[in-house]
């Protein structure tokens, strides 16, 4: 079982990136699958999530700007970011559960990704 996280790169302030998640070896279409994000210096912390039945939860401070979608029959996940800020910058991973619902707690998912860097410049 493989998540490979990509899409990343260099954007101003205020500027949007997508970043995309790829899972292979199984499908993940019945687990729900969520986004963390890990600041130099920083812990990990959660982004974004999104249920099987397509319940989302975010963080606070990506509320109204991020938003988490699923390509079921890509077996893919997106991040899409707009109106970034420089406290954005970070790398993004992408993990899922075995279960079925969102979540904000990094401990309930089991396959992790390996990262992708987002810098957002001011």
């Amino acid at each position: 079982v493989q998540l490979q996280a990509f899409g990343g790169g260099l954007v101003q302030a205020g500027g949007s990136v997508n970043v995309s998640c790829a899972a292979s070896g199984r499908s993940f279409s019945s687990y729900a699958m969520g986004w963390f994000r890990q600041a130099p210096g920083k812990e990990r912390e959660f982004v974004a999530s999104r249920g099987w039945r397509g319940n989302t939860l975010y963080s606070d401070s990506v509320k109204g700007r991020f938003t988490i979608s699923r390509d079921y029959a890509k077996n893919t996940m997106y991040l899409q970011m707009n109106n970034l800020k420089p406290e954005d910058t970070a790398v993004y991973y992408c993990a899922a559960r075995t279960t079925s619902l969102s979540s904000s707690r990094s401990y309930e998912y089991k396959y992790w990704g390996q990262g992708t860097l987002v810098t957002v410049s001011s």
